[in-house]
């Protein structure tokens, strides 16, 4: 005769269990609700700009931007060179290099992030314009929302005249860098603060490599390599100007440099030029006379890096005044040199390095009268084997290895120079 099994769960684990197969299925349809919210409403809820156009007529140039939403914008101008800036909020940038055609009036442009929450394209202009009208139009049959400038010539005087100046910005003075949180042993005055100055970021992007590499990506990799290594014995203190793709002005990494009281400030750049053969890294101290032609043509490329972003170059701060009222303090190029070399030397014996490896020209960056500064460079992107080493973590390494060298050897110098 057949008999029924006698359950094993009494009457409260019987009830347990069906209030976890209610909460299950509970969580199931939740996860399900969430799921079906992601797919149709997807993550990426940044606006998107994917198409330029531009016409050419009689009396006027046409510039069209297409967004598949609609967003606030501004658009100004500046002089010195002619340029056209329209500030937008963070975009995600989908623009065909084929679209982006010059005409009578337009000569070239530039997009990117300029602040953390906020992107510019800026137009380079042939001569001096007026823009005549600014609107938008709402999507019509194919076409997304649409941001509409009409560019029509106008005398330099004009231009000037009616020139539309972004507002002057407030230079932060509060450094807040989730990476400049040390232990406060570490933050005793006779901790030296090595200030790290990754080139380039947001819309200026640096140089290009063949292989498509920017300038911007690896020398923020490198900085980061860099900083590792100086902060691991807890010896050094370390800041960095850019702590992601975003842009900061020239003056700015010399201003957070200087509140922060630097005791050194590298910054840290990859070369471009037309020479694919040439190939090397390089170290860079202040002078007002360059070295070489070489020497002052880099000078010349990084110091456009605010006109590229669309900076208004007739905007002068007391706060970067006041840095920059004496830019030659013996004793600091002195030490700028003196470092120079130690990283020459260490350079040398990790990477290939210029034969003439220490040079001198009028960066901007290095301006900073009473901080000993340098600017390295990685190497030339322009070159096959130099760009496929400075995409090289391990290269990268290497490199930070060297500088960290020279920088012990550089602070054992200064402390033996200062004892009675």
């Amino acid at each position: 005769m057949f008999r029924a099994k006698k359950s094993i769960y009494g009457p409260a684990m019987i009830i347990r269990h069906n209030m976890y197969l209610r909460s299950k299925a509970k969580a199931i349809t939740i996860l399900a609700i969430f799921w079906s919210i992601v797919c149709l409403h997807p993550a990426s809820s940044m606006p998107i700009v994917d198409g330029i156009r531009i016409g050419d007529y009689k009396n006027k140039t046409r510039f069209v931007m297409e967004i598949n939403k609609r967003v606030r914008f501004n658009v100004f101008t500046l002089g010195r060179p002619y340029r056209i800036v329209i500030e937008l909020p963070k975009i995600k940038w989908k623009i065909k290099s084929s679209n982006l055609k010059k005409s009578r009036r337009i000569i070239g442009y530039r997009f990117g992030l300029y602040k953390p929450e906020n992107s510019r394209f800026v137009i380079d202009l042939v001569r001096p314009i007026r823009i005549s009208k600014v609107f938008h139009l709402s999507p019509s049959g194919n076409r997304k929302h649409r941001i509409i400038l009409d560019l029509s010539d106008t005398s330099p005087a004009d231009f000037f005249k009616n020139i539309k100046r972004e507002r002057p910005k407030r230079i932060n003075r509060n450094i807040s860098q989730k990476n400049f949180k040390v232990k406060k042993k570490i933050l005793e005055k006779q901790t030296p603060l090595i200030v790290l100055d990754p080139g380039h970021g947001g819309i200026d992007s640096g140089a290009r490599g063949l292989r498509g590499t920017l300038e911007k990506k690896v020398v923020l990799a490198l900085a980061y390599e860099l900083k590792k290594q100086l902060v691991y014995n807890n010896k050094y203190r370390v800041l960095l100007t850019r702590t992601r793709d975003v842009f900061v002005r020239l003056r700015e990494r010399i201003a957070i440099a200087h509140r922060a009281g630097a005791d050194l400030f590298i910054s840290l750049h990859a070369d471009s030029i037309g020479k694919k053969h040439v190939r090397g890294g390089s170290v860079y101290t202040l002078s007002e006379r360059a070295s070489d032609k070489e020497a002052e043509a880099l000078a010349r490329r990084e110091n456009k890096s605010d006109i590229i972003a669309g900076v208004d170059l007739n905007e002068q701060s007391n706060t970067v005044a006041k840095i920059l009222i004496d830019l030659r303090q013996r004793l600091t190029k002195n030490n700028s040199v003196m470092f120079a070399k130690l990283l020459g030397k260490q350079l040398n014996k990790k990477i290939i390095m210029l034969r003439r490896n220490h040079r001198f020209a009028g960066f901007a960056v290095l301006k900073a009268p009473e901080i000993p500064s340098v600017l390295i460079e990685m190497g030339y992107l322009s070159n096959t084997h130099d760009e496929k080493l400075i995409r090289s973590s391990r290269h990268r390494r290497k490199i930070a290895k060297a500088i960290t060298i020279a920088i012990d050897n550089y602070f054992t110098i200064r402390k033996s120079m200062s004892r009675p």
